[in-house]
């Protein structure tokens, strides 16, 4: 029978039972399946789920780790990263496409781990991040000292019990976990709290955990928890892991730790070793200052020796204080003779006769100088009346009241101000005429005056006379 002729038989689906049926026939092909590949297109979802693809150099498989999953993950799936997915396959009808569904995830191998490490602690030196100068010095004694660690492991008690034995100081817990999917969340958020501390903030901060797998220390290499070391202004002491481990927040801490009990060791001193180099430094000061001060006392006893007895230093400074003491009244004498010799001689200058003498001529002298003075000043005056008199005579012609004698006239209004245009002059208004010989008033007509006839600088027929 034609395949045509057995067309009519084949059973009918609908697109919903075809979906359904390929779905039901893959998951129990494939109930839980191991697939190896590489991490790309890495999203996280607000809803908390992730997705990603599997992808190898032929094929790519959609993954999806539900948000459930996602929270107990031990580890962080990263964009490159090859790992081992552990879940089971499944189709989604709406875009007719199987997927993975996640529920473990793990490297694919210690190399591959390694690689990405290494990848990421060269980009991070590139940066800067774990220079040699961005280093800053652990104090010498540490007030308070926070510690980032978990509060239940052996960490702390070992801490503790370092700290209590060399030094005991003030410590601060910010309680974190060290591994799984939060811890590096936490740590990075716990090393910036500190620094946003304003009261009992911690002169000194300590990073540490216990020994593990390279797996159980990957918080410790997430960049989150370097970048926050590095930038920590707090003097960072990381403690991680055994000596032989070492994860990328070492690199960035100002200080590595081999173990957290080391770390403890590099945070104090020891109280007991400080005493007894106080007290060394004390013996020292005591026998240095004894030994200064018995070389000084040697030193003057010497110069001591050297030096001449003090009658002798004296001596020859007394004999000089008497000598001196001796020729004093000597001249003492001699200068009160000189003295009065000077006196006896002055006075003899001074009798009456040579200073008559002396009186008229200087009486004679005044009455000379007074005559000369008397004629100068006749001289003077003669001389300034001259210049007055040619000034005044300079005024009187200059006077504008000889231009009023000559029958000119000035015309002040009522407010005194003078009036120098007819047609400053309102009708009615009360005037005062100024002549060479006095005022006299008048009141303004109004009436305008006929051209080329003035009379004293006015129009006749302008003003009105009042009164002489």
């Amino acid at each position: 029978m034609s395949e045509a002729a057995l067309l009519p038989n084949l059973p009918e689906f609908s697109v919903s039972e075809l979906s359904q049926a390929l779905k039901r026939a893959l998951e129990e092909q494939f109930p839980f399946v191991r697939v190896r590949g590489e991490i790309s297109g890495l999203k996280f979802a607000t809803s908390g789920h992730i997705y990603f693809d599997l992808k190898d150099d032929k094929a790519v498989l959609n993954a999806i780790i539900w948000k459930q999953g996602a929270r107990a993950m031990a580890l962080r799936p990263e964009a490159g990263l090859e790992v081992v997915c552990m879940g089971r396959v499944t189709t989604y009808p709406g875009s007719s496409r199987y997927q993975l569904i996640v529920e473990q995830m793990e490297l694919a191998g210690v190399g591959a781990l390694m690689a990405m490490l290494e990848e990421r602690k060269k980009r991070l030196a590139a940066e800067g991040l774990f220079a040699a100068e961005r280093k800053k010095k652990l104090p010498f004694l540490p007030e308070v000292i926070g510690v980032i660690t978990s509060p239940t492991g052996a960490v702390l008690r070992d801490i503790m019990h370092r700290l209590t034995a060399r030094f005991p100081r003030r410590v601060l817990l910010w309680p974190v976990a060290v591994q799984g999917e939060r811890a590096a969340a936490e740590i990075a958020a716990a090393i910036t709290g500190f620094q946003t501390l304003t009261f009992g903030r911690p002169d000194l901060l300590i990073v540490a955990r216990g020994g593990g797998s390279i797996e159980d220390l990957m918080a410790f290499n997430d960049e989150a928890v370097v970048r926050a070391a590095a930038a920590s202004l707090i003097p960072l002491i990381s403690a991680v892991g055994h000596e032989t481990d070492t994860t990328l927040i070492d690199f960035a801490a100002d200080i590595r730790a081999p173990t957290p009990t080391a770390a403890a060791e590099l945070a104090v001193p020891v109280r007991t070793e400080l005493l007894a180099q106080t007290l060394d430094f004390e013996r020292r000061t005591l026998n240095c200052f004894h030994r200064g001060l018995e070389q000084r006392r040697r030193h003057l006893n010497q110069l001591a020796r050297v030096l001449p007895r003090p009658e002798t230093l004296f001596a020859g400074p007394r004999q000089r204080l008497d000598l001196a003491g001796g020729n004093l009244s000597k001249s003492l004498q001699v200068n009160l003779r000189k003295h009065e010799a000077r006196l006896s001689k002055a006075g003899a200058l001074l009798r009456p006769a040579t200073l008559s003498q002396k009186i008229a001529r200087l009486r004679d002298r005044l009455d000379n100088l007074g005559a000369r003075t008397l004629r100068c000043e006749k001289a003077h005056m003669k001389q300034w009346r001259g210049q007055l008199d040619s000034a005044a005579r300079f005024l009187e012609s200059v006077s504008y009241r000889k231009v009023l004698e000559r029958g000119f006239a000035l015309v002040k209004g009522a407010d005194g101000h003078i009036r120098r245009k007819a047609a400053a002059v309102k009708a009615g208004e009360s005037l005062t005429l100024v002549f060479g010989d006095g005022e006299a008033g008048a009141l303004a007509s109004g009436k305008p005056a006929p051209r080329g006839k003035k009379i004293g600088g006015a129009s006749p027929s302008l003003f009105d006379r009042v009164d002489e």
